[in-house]
């Protein structure tokens, strides 16, 4: 019984083994594939028999097929972060397919030229693997699935090897190879400073670049730059001749610092996928790279696992200037000269790896370069280092100090005696997020327009009714109601009749109508042809705006003491404040007044008196929707105590509110304008002695008033227009 479990569990642990008990009902390893079941089923129907080889399906697949087999488990561990270096190409197939076997001879003479090439091949089964097929989106078979940089591209033409070659190589960055000519390859070879990458020529007769080529190219994209040159074109003949180029035979030349002259090249007719790797491998890094990324950093100088695999790296600590040349230069040329399997030269500009720079220098300013020979010996970022006394200036004397100091380094290793904990390097070369983020949303967008064009529907539904929520979501919420009048859905329902308010009544409603504020500022915005038709004539409904009118020569007096009056009130929602320069917009006071119902000023104002008046102190209560203002005019309140007018004015004012307060709502409007026009008269008997500080005394008793409601309404046809030019003018709202 233990030895049934055991194989049960190690059956059902293996995800091939699995299967072909599933298909077969075997439990041996050994044992042919469908013999058991097969064998005597064609023995007891020998005359007819009816399985799967009549139709030719596979069902006990051959090694060719089977060592391509994709699981769940191996895609996400092995060819997804692979795809990063190559790219695959998975066919999704199916059992009782009569279409998976029509493909199968293209599948496989593309499979035999692809794979020697690079390309990754594989095969998900539809029915045994339908948690990978879902997690790549496939749902019907066959279908054919390209897989780069981990994002996946369904193949849409017609199965020939030709479509599937140029699918793959669509499949692969644009931009992996350069074409070289010779007014260009001065400037590709001399970039090495800039990329801080080797530069690699393909000298070929082909006019396009080869794949081969373009597969090389996005497996070391990190490493090396990849340039094409054409030797079919006549503009390339001075460069053929300065490299002495075989035009028989591909030629590969590969530079490094020095642009005159390459460091490796290689020539062959028949060139290879293995070569070629190979080649490039040695060669992808600079003699003296700059260290710009931790990845480099990590491969450069690796961290110490055995003995006799110790890996010195020696870094110059420099800087980018003009200055610093010389000493690069000459750290170069030690460098080439003694380069040696256990060393590895580097260097670091100090501005950009500053933290790096810290934890070796011990946080001392560097003012000439300073080379420093480090080991690591731990992931973490713990290493041993040692200093070169004296700086590195390029000169003989310095390049034997060095040269003295790496001979003692390895033959006794306990020469480098400081330690340290290095941070992780800057990543120099990583795009910045605007860029990343610009290319996540094209590729978004493309594999939108994919799946829209070739009605991938399963995938997206879910976007599409994202979409349409959203606009819904807008049509219902922000167009309609930018297209609707507020309150025109609203029957307006009849006012009732006012009730007496009694004093107390009035105070109470004060209270409640006014908030405190929020802020201890009050904001007051000037009326503007800009913000005339937002503040005023546009206004929301149920939103008064208190404008205060003013000069050039009493702006800022008043301003502060409107700010005053009007802090308490600040906090309600529906009060806004402005002020309005008479000196920019003389005639617009005047033409507000002049539309005024004339029941309200016939009795005692002229336009000729309007036109001379000063309007300086005035505050109006302008409510834009419903076309009405309140005014308030500067009353002198006596504030000199040698004049007794003051307090007679201020208890008859007190007694004219009370009496009001108990009378009907028209009595109440009609004595609030003989009052207003009473206190007109003695304001303007008595203007040249109203100082400017003086004139809002009584604002904020108005402003209660106007809480209240019980301030006096004039209603105009329209709002005047705010240039002067056109005084005769109204604008609608």
């Amino acid at each position: 019984m233990f030895i049934k479990i055991s194989k049960s569990y190690e059956i059902l642990s293996n995800e091939e083994r699995r299967s072909n008990f599933d298909r077969y009902g075997q439990m041996d390893e050994n044992q042919p594939f469908g013999h058991s079941q097969h064998h005597g089923f064609r023995s007891f129907h020998n005359s007819f028999y009816f399985d799967e080889s009549f139709f030719h399906f596979p069902r006990s697949r051959d090694f060719a097929d089977s060592k391509y087999m994709l699981h769940h488990a191996q895609f996400n561990s092995d060819v997804l972060p692979d795809s990063h270096k190559r790219p695959y190409l998975i066919k999704v197939t199916s059992e009782w397919c009569f279409a998976c076997i029509h493909i199968e001879p293209v599948w496989k003479e593309t499979v035999q030229e692809l794979e020697p090439l690079g390309v990754g091949i594989g095969i998900v089964d539809l029915g045994y693997e339908r948690r990978l097929a879902n997690q790549l989106g496939a749902h019907r078979a066959p279908s054919i699935i390209g897989l780069v940089n981990g994002r996946v591209t369904f193949f849409h033409q017609a199965v020939v090897r030709e479509h599937l070659r140029q699918f793959v190589e669509d499949l692969l960055p644009q931009k992996l190879v350069e074409k070289i000519t010779d007014n260009n390859y001065r400037t590709f070879l001399d970039s090495w400073h800039v990329e801080n990458k080797p530069s690699l020529l393909l000298f070929d007769q082909i006019p396009i670049v080869p794949l081969l080529y373009k597969l090389t190219a996005f497996a070391f994209r990190n490493y090396v730059r990849f340039g094409f040159v054409d030797q079919g074109e006549t503009h390339n003949a001075r460069l053929l001749r300065i490299f002495n180029i075989n035009t028989y035979a591909p030629t590969m030349l590969l530079f490094k610092e020095d642009t005159e002259k390459p460091v490796d090249i290689i020539q062959a007719r028949g060139m290879k996928r293995q070569i070629m790797d190979e080649f490039v491998s040695n060669n992808k890094f600079l003699q003296v790279p700059r260290l710009v990324s931790q990845q480099l950093f990590d491969e450069l100088c690796p961290v110490k696992q055995f003995h006799r695999r110790r890996k010195y790296c020696v870094l110059l600590i420099t800087g980018e200037d003009q200055a610093f040349l010389p000493g690069n230069k000459a750290f170069l040329d030690f460098a080439t000269a003694n380069r040696k399997d256990v060393l590895r030269f580097a260097y670091v500009y100090q501005r950009h790896q500053q933290p790096l720079c810290q934890a070796l220098l011990h946080n001392q300013a560097v003012l000439s370069p300073q080379v420093v020979i480090l080991e690591r010996r731990s992931q973490a970022g713990k290493v041993l280092f040692r200093s070169v006394s004296g700086g590195w200036n390029g000169s003989e004397e310095d390049k034997y100090l060095l040269h003295e100091q790496l001979e003692l380094l390895q033959k006794d290793p306990t020469y480098l005696t400081s330690d340290a904990t290095l941070p992780e390097l800057n990543n120099e070369m990583a795009p910045i997020f605007i860029i990343q983020w610009m290319n996540a949303a094209y590729d978004y967008i493309v594999q939108i327009y994919d799946d829209l064009l070739y009605s991938n529907w399963r995938e997206m539904m879910p976007i599409l009714s994202l979409i349409f929520s959203a606009l819904f979501i807008l049509f219902g919420t922000v167009i309609i109601q930018a297209f609707s009048e507020p309150g025109e859905s609203k029957p307006r329902k009849p006012k009732p009749k006012e009730q007496p308010q009694t004093e107390d009544d009035a105070s109470s409603r004060a209270n409640t109508s006014s908030r405190p504020p929020k802020k201890d500022f009050v904001e007051v915005t000037e009326l503007t042809d800009i913000t005339y038709t937002s503040n005023l004539v546009k206004l929301r409904p149920g939103h008064i705006n208190v404008v205060l009118v003013l000069t050039n020569i009493s702006k800022n007096a008043l301003l502060r003491k409107f700010a005053k009056e009007v802090f308490s009130f600040s906090g309600t929602q529906t009060l806004h404040f402005s002020f309005l320069n008479a000196d920019k917009h003389r005639h617009w006071m005047p033409s507000l007044l002049r539309s005024a119902s004339e029941a309200a000023w016939s009795e005692s104002h002229s336009d000729d008196d309007e036109e001379s008046s000063d309007y300086s102190g005035h505050v109006l209560a302008l409510n834009g929707y419903k076309k009405y203002f309140c005014i308030f005019r500067p009353v002198f309140t006596g504030d000199d105590p040698n004049d007794s007018s003051s307090e007679t004015s201020f208890s008859s004012d007190r007694r004219k509110s009370r009496s009001r307060s108990r009378s009907s709502s028209h009595s109440r409007s009609r004595s609030h304008s003989r009052e207003d026009r009473a206190g007109s008269k003695r304001g303007s008997s008595r203007a040249t002695h109203i100082e400017v500080h003086h004139k809002l005394d009584r604002l904020g008793l108005w402003m209660e008033r106007l809480m209240e409601g019980t301030l006096p309404r004039l209603h105009v046809p329209a709002w005047p227009m705010l240039d002067d030019t056109t005084t005769n003018s109204f604008t609608e709202s």
